[in-house]
């Protein structure tokens, strides 16, 4: 083991390096961790601590660092209402890179301070999950002019992220050229690279195949990218950003009369309710959604359990055989 003479902000471009060859992860995940990263950066020069080496990091910093995560508010353009102080979860993400930095000095055999002495915040048990009902969606879908040509296309990116469960970065990745469709056709199924660069199939519903009809036909462009932004000021288009799509259903919500929490996740969250509602298995859910594990889609418990609590109730109350339970309870 050595001890680093070089400040721990001149090893963030080795520790991406490392991210990409050793850990195998996409520009897109390094792109995150440099993200997360950068706020302990910036908390190290208010500190005056910008020039400390590796070994000189203590578990005292650590836990600075974590009250001065605990006091940060959300960016005033994701906040809703009133100013928020940084989700648990949020505040996990930035100690789980700091915790990455550390592993990567330890396996350049670096002197630094152990990753475990990173404790991440207490989470509650369950997690909320929004999503929302097929009226709900309907009046969401209903929302877009699609006598527009905008309209048209955001209609298709609503059917489309309620039919597929697609998380929004890999919704803005598809290009033109995945999209065969003919007069003729009533399913489609694609093979996309989600999260993790893990490959998984997706299916269009009937629905969500009609409006893309309806789209592509109005695109007399040559850009590859399959939903795209008409705005630009050049007069040219280019692909949509997920920021770009977050905002529009936003506006949507507005309009429907829906939730301010409506986002293309909660669409993910809502095509998942649904399958489960109809009687999918959470393993197969898994499968449709690209989870890694069983355990990212153990959220979606909320609905399995009233479902099985109403199969129960159905079928195994007891009624059928306790005539003096049937007689007092009529």
């Amino acid at each position: 083991m050595k001890k680093s003479q070089k400040p721990i902000p001149q090893h963030l471009n080795d520790f991406l390096d490392w991210l990409e060859i050793e850990k195998g992860l996409s520009s897109k995940s390094q792109e995150n961790y440099a993200r997360f990263l950068k706020r302990f950066l910036i908390w190290l020069r208010l500190n005056k601590l910008e020039d400390i080496k590796p070994h000189q990091l203590t578990s005292e910093h650590i836990w600075k660092y974590r009250a001065f995560l605990a006091r940060q508010y959300t960016p005033k353009k994701y906040a809703l209402k009133e100013k928020k102080t940084l989700a648990k979860t949020t505040q996990s993400y930035y100690l789980i890179a700091l915790r990455s930095l550390l592993n990567y000095f330890a396996d350049r055999d670096i002197v630094a301070l152990p990753a475990e002495k990173i404790k991440l915040p207490r989470e509650k048990d369950t997690r909320i999950v929004n999503f929302l009902n097929l009226e709900q969606l309907e009046k969401l879908f209903s929302s877009p002019d699609t006598s527009k040509i905008n309209g048209l296309r955001d209609r298709a990116i609503l059917e489309v992220l309620f039919s597929t469960g697609m998380r929004i970065a890999e919704l803005v990745s598809l290009n033109r050229e995945q999209i065969k469709l003919k007069p003729t056709t009533r399913d489609l199924e694609i093979v996309i690279i989600g999260k993790g660069g893990r490959p998984r199939t997706v299916y269009f519903s009937e629905r969500a195949i009609f409006w893309l009809k309806e789209y592509l036909q109005t695109r007399k462009d040559k850009e590859k990218a399959l939903f795209i932004n008409y705005k630009n000021k050049k007069g040219t288009s280019r692909r949509l950003t997920p920021r770009s799509i977050q905002k529009s259903i936003k506006k949507y919500a507005i309009k429907a009369g829906l939730p301010l929490t409506t986002t293309p996740h909660v669409l993910r969250h809502s095509f998942s309710t649904d399958l489960l509602e109809q009687g999918v298995d959470l393993r197969t859910l898994q499968e449709f959604l690209g989870h890694k594990t069983p355990a990212a889609t153990q959220i979606y418990t909320h609905v399995t359990s009233k479902r099985l609590r109403d199969i129960h109730r159905k079928f195994h109350s007891g009624r059928k055989f306790d005539k003096n339970f049937k007689k007092n309870n009529e």
